[in-house]
């Protein structure tokens, strides 16, 4: 039996290690809430701080693709219940790492510290994966385009907030 082939979603000839600004997200397997929830006192904060803190370690590693990589660094983030969005800017310095591998070096660093925090009882577990098999990402192309992708990123709480808070 065939498998099915899986769609490609990246563009077919675009070079993901040349300068530019990429807007990327990354979704917690099965969507689950595993890095807490949003409350009232979120809404607003750039950066969401639930009491469990994963949120932490997400973070932690996020910001460590700027050490790892020359060249690179995270413009804006939100971490969200199940699911991260941030702005990876890669300048003309960098010569290296394309894209999908920084994305795929944050996967395992976050998924193996989580593991850890599971064994030590300080994050929920999870069941066979941490994140999901891909990720979006979307070539962010002028400086408006950069714009309005951090504003989407810095109200994700909000509408986050309202969408899972208020009653119709």
């Amino acid at each position: 039996m065939e498998l099915p082939k899986r769609k490609q979603i990246r563009l077919r000839e675009y070079d993901y290690s040349s300068a530019g600004a990429y807007f990327v997200t990354v979704c917690v397997e099965g969507r689950h809430h595993l890095f807490g929830e949003i409350t009232k006192d979120d809404v607003g904060a750039h950066l969401c701080v639930r009491p469990n803190r994963p949120d932490l370690l997400i973070t932690k590693w996020l910001l460590e693709i700027q050490n790892k990589y020359t060249g690179v660094f995270v413009d804006c983030y939100n971490v969200m219940p199940d699911h991260v969005h941030f702005v990876l800017v890669i300048t003309g310095e960098h010569t290296g790492s394309p894209l999908p591998e920084m994305v795929q070096w944050f996967k395992t660093q976050t998924t193996n510290e989580y593991i850890r925090g599971v064994k030590k009882g300080l994050y929920q577990p999870f069941t066979k994966k941490l994140w999901q098999r891909n990720y979006f990402e979307h070539i962010i192309r002028n400086r408006d385009d950069l714009l309005e992708t951090r504003r989407y990123i810095e109200a994700n709480p909000l509408r986050w907030y309202y969408k899972h808070n208020m009653k119709e």
